[in-house]
């Protein structure tokens, strides 16, 4: 794995944090009684694309929630550069994948207690 430059964890930490507001905001009319959290947001080297990973809770509502953020993917990116586009020149596109790291580290605990 490339390392990533200064100013790509830069625009990754600010995309990470408006994009967690925004989707926190856009919960409360779309997912009544879900909590999404921004876990990780990486990068391209040229800063045009973002792969954002979610964690949504409660899991059995995960492919429900990530297919209405997937329908409203536009209205969410210029949301985002209404509020970033002073920091950047390109408002990435934006790619949204579920963390399923919590999952894989229950799993292995599970796995090592037998």
């Amino acid at each position: 794995m490339e390392e990533l430059t200064p100013r790509q964890n830069k625009v990754a930490r600010l995309i990470q944090k408006d994009l967690a507001e925004l989707l926190q905001a856009y919960a409360r009319n779309w997912f009544q009684g879900s909590i999404i959290s921004v876990s990780v947001v990486r990068i391209s080297p040229d800063l045009s694309v973002a792969k954002c990973y979610l964690s949504i809770f409660p899991d059995s509502r995960k492919d429900e929630i990530m297919a209405t953020i997937n329908a409203h993917i536009k209205e969410i990116r210029y949301q985002l550069g209404n509020r970033i586009h002073n920091q950047v020149r390109i408002i990435p596109e934006l790619i949204f994948n579920i963390d399923d790291s919590l999952d894989y580290l229950e799993n292995i605990e599970r796995l090592l207690k037998k």
